[in-house]
């Protein structure tokens, strides 16, 4: 076979092949064309709305405990030494009772001279008085001079002041007497004692410091923005270190803010025989009075990256995430302070699944009662 005749034969098997497949590839039927499903919901909620209620507005803060008032009993006279004791730390006393006696020798022995000094000064008054008494009789007739009837009246003052000044020494001996018993200035608890057996005292020292009519307060540090909002008469829980919550009252607020630490006190009334302690720091809160709030049950709100979140559901069926911002609570319910309306529906349990976005069928819907 020539060639020519070869190359024609050759071509004409390659056309008829790829006519056969491109037959085959017409009579293939189309695919049918793909249809969008829709998403399937991911879990079945029920929804509730925001609830308008009425709570207390409260105002958290910290602060130390500490004596009401102070007494300090310390010695009125000095140079003598202390002979007894009569109390310790931690002692309740009386106002008036004895706590400690200091040394009565010396003072004794003054105070019989100061007694010797106005018997006699008394006596020459007497004396003088008589003096005096005829020297009025005869004044005029000419027994006596006006010199030496002048000399008398004049004794007779003389006399009387210095019976006056005897007196007053007295007056003052006794009262050291008395200062020789150091008593409790106030009715209260001891709460430190710098008195020692055989100490001499020096007028003024420090002897026992006690805490007045056993009352305690607690010292709540507030700022600026804090100190306006609470006044006298308001009322205050605390807890103390132990976990035992005592009740108070607000008795006065600081006219000032410290100019170190832009702060200042609320004085806290806490009653007597409390689980206070001076010297205690606590946490409290100060009750300011009723206020709405908008609330949603607990179980709504999702927290995610430190951020509160809930879930709403609009028309569609999608959970869409909404970032609030929490106040309040009180049971099992939060304040929402922004974020939602009232009228919002949202999640109510289950929340924490959810994704923003998500389709959910919702089972059960209605408004929360309040």
């Amino acid at each position: 076979m020539n060639k020519p005749l070869r190359n024609g034969l050759i071509a004409i098997a390659v056309l008829a092949t790829l006519g056969g497949a491109a037959l085959l590839i017409a009579r293939k039927p189309a695919p049918n064309p793909v249809v969008a499903a829709a998403p399937n919901a991911v879990m079945a909620v029920t929804l509730v709305t925001p609830s308008q209620q009425t709570w207390p507005l409260t105002l958290q803060a910290n602060g130390p405990i500490a004596a009401w008032q102070e007494g300090i009993v310390s010695a009125e006279t000095g140079g003598l030494r202390i002979m007894a004791l009569h109390a310790d730390v931690g002692d309740q006393v009386k106002r008036g009772e004895l706590l400690a006696e200091l040394a009565q020798d010396s003072v004794n022995a003054d105070l019989r001279k100061f007694e010797a000094a106005l018997a006699s000064a008394r006596a020459s008054l007497a004396q003088a008085h008589a003096d005096a008494e005829r020297a009025r009789a005869v004044k005029g007739s000419g027994a006596l001079s006006e010199q030496q009837i002048s000399n008398y009246l004049s004794n007779e003052q003389t006399a009387q002041a210095n019976v006056d000044s005897a007196q007053a020494q007295l007056d003052a001996q006794r009262v050291t007497l008395a200062r020789t018993r150091v008593t409790a200035v106030d009715d209260g608890v001891i709460t430190a004692r710098t008195a020692t057996l055989g100490k001499v005292v020096s007028s003024g020292e420090e002897l026992y410091r006690l805490v007045r009519q056993n009352r305690f307060e607690w010292r709540a540090e507030l700022d600026a923005q804090q100190l306006p909002r609470v006044r006298a008469g308001q009322l205050a829980v605390i807890t103390t270190p132990g976990g035992t919550e005592v009740r108070g009252k607000v008795r006065a607020t600081a006219p000032t803010l410290s100019t170190d630490t832009s702060r200042a006190f609320a004085y806290v009334s806490l009653p007597v025989g409390s689980a206070a302690r001076a010297g205690m720091y606590a946490s409290g809160r100060i009750e300011l009075g009723d206020q709405p709030a908008l609330t949603v049950p607990q179980s709504t709100v999702v927290l995610r990256d430190g951020m509160s979140y809930v879930f709403e559901v609009g028309n569609d069926g999608r959970a869409l995430r909404r970032k609030v911002s929490i106040g309040r609570r009180q049971g099992d319910r939060v304040e929402i302070l922004n974020g939602i309306t009232s009228q919002a529906q949202l999640v109510e349990n289950g929340a924490a699944f959810l994704s923003d976005g998500d389709r959910v069928n919702v089972t059960t819907a209605g408004k929360e009662k309040s």
